[in-house]
């Protein structure tokens, strides 16, 4: 009698290891990239490679036109890249995800759909409360980039536009000495027989680290003073050169400031930078001294330094003078959009290939840790306990 022949095979009756396939839903994103208003902002947060790249993954990236410009890119560069141009700045707002430098003002989160999401600096200390009631009745998402952090545990935005800062101060400086521009007429550059520039530094941080780096290359003799003992001692070890530290003593502190060509204050305060440097200290600094306090953004730390703009920088007292623009990274829009768009381009792709924000929020904490509001509902603890509103662990709200 003849056995029934199986419909399958020998090799396909053989027991088969058992594999289980995620499939992972990638997300199409739909980037907006509006002009910059804020007075003096001429960056952009996507250069047109990281535009190509971006699109090249499949997602579509809406440009205003002209939000290029202050960086020196020209919306021919986006659209060659594969970016979208509009005239239309309510288009571009539509978008259901908006790429700022600067956090969108009242005028421009009246413009955005309900539940958009909103990367940007947040720029605690320049909002009010009714701005965060004014986003959670659009029941938006927002991440400030300034708090995100890195696999690490660092912050790359801050630490980027802190490197860039802390370099700019030594070139600004510089500038400032020439007679030029009404300087005392030294020069960086340790020349043979001349005395070299003396450099005090206050604050040991990055952005002291790079004003350090920077005027060291440029043959400048340099104290950095801070408090911290960890962070001076860091300064010696990425600098890789023994220089003159010490902690804020005043009597140290009014030596080194009596004999110095240029001051750069870089102290960090968690409300408002401390005040290192007196009246009277910078009253005995020498005729034609530069200050460059890069604290001003939170206060600054000389008594004697106010707020100025890019149009006119300096003012002079006591024969000292005072550079206080806030945000000096603007002041190099192309090098800063590079940093700025380093950073942002790998999140996005990662964004999309997760399948959208929500996703990547549940699996990267240094993500979430740069959320402040979630669907209208704010987030952040330190937001809340600064402006008296109610606050919600995101731990609760994703999971």
């Amino acid at each position: 009698m003849n056995q029934p022949s199986s419909p399958f095979s020998k090799q396909e009756l053989l027991p088969q290891e058992e594999t289980l396939e995620v499939i992972k839903q990638k997300g199409e994103l739909f980037i907006g990239i509006p002009k910059e208003n804020q007075y003096q902002e001429k960056r952009i947060c996507l250069t047109p490679d990281a535009v190509n790249a971006i699109t090249a993954h499949g997602h579509r990236v809406m440009i205003e036109s002209g939000a290029g410009e202050g960086a020196n890119y020209t919306d021919v560069e986006y659209t060659n890249a594969g970016a979208e141009i509009t005239r239309d700045t309510k288009k571009v707002f539509s978008c259901p995800l908006i790429l700022k430098v600067e956090p969108p003002s009242l005028q421009e989160i009246e413009l955005l759909n309900p539940q958009t999401i909103v990367i940007s600096a947040l720029q605690i200390k320049t909002q009010s409360k009714n701005y965060f009631e004014e986003m959670a009745k659009r029941r938006l998402t927002a991440i400030a980039f300034e708090y995100i952090r890195d696999e690490d545990g660092k912050f790359p935005a801050v630490r980027s536009l802190s490197e860039i800062a802390g370099t700019a101060a030594v070139l600004i400086a510089s500038e400032l000495m020439s007679v030029a521009n009404d300087g005392n007429g030294l020069m960086f550059g340790n020349i043979s027989g001349v005395p070299p520039v003396e450099v005090v530094i206050l604050g040991a941080g990055t952005v002291g680290e790079y004003a350090a780096r920077s005027s060291l290359g440029l043959g400048a003799n340099v104290k950095v003073f801070d408090n911290s003992i960890t962070k001076l001692r860091n300064i010696q070890t990425n600098l890789k050169e023994t220089i003159y530290t010490s902690t804020l003593q005043p009597k140290n502190l009014v030596k080194a400031l009596k004999r110095c060509d240029v001051a750069i204050g870089a102290v960090r305060g968690k409300d408002r930078a401390p005040v290192v440097v007196s009246k009277t200290m910078v009253e005995n600094m020498k005729t034609g001294a530069v200050i460059i306090d890069v604290s001003i953004d939170m206060g600054g730390c000389f008594e004697t330094t106010e707020v100025t703009t890019h149009v006119k920088p300096v003012i002079e007292k006591f024969g000292v003078l005072h550079y206080g623009v806030p945000n000096i990274p603007a002041r190099y829009p192309r090098t800063s959009t590079i940093s700025i768009s380093n950073i942002f381009t790998p999140y996005l792709l990662k964004i999309g290939e997760d399948g959208g924000l929500e996703h990547s929020l549940r699996f990267d904490k240094g993500l979430r840790n740069g959320l402040y509001m979630y669907h209208g509902i704010l987030t952040n603890k330190t937001v809340g306990d600064w402006f008296d509103l109610n606050s919600s662990d995101i731990n609760f709200l994703i999971f």
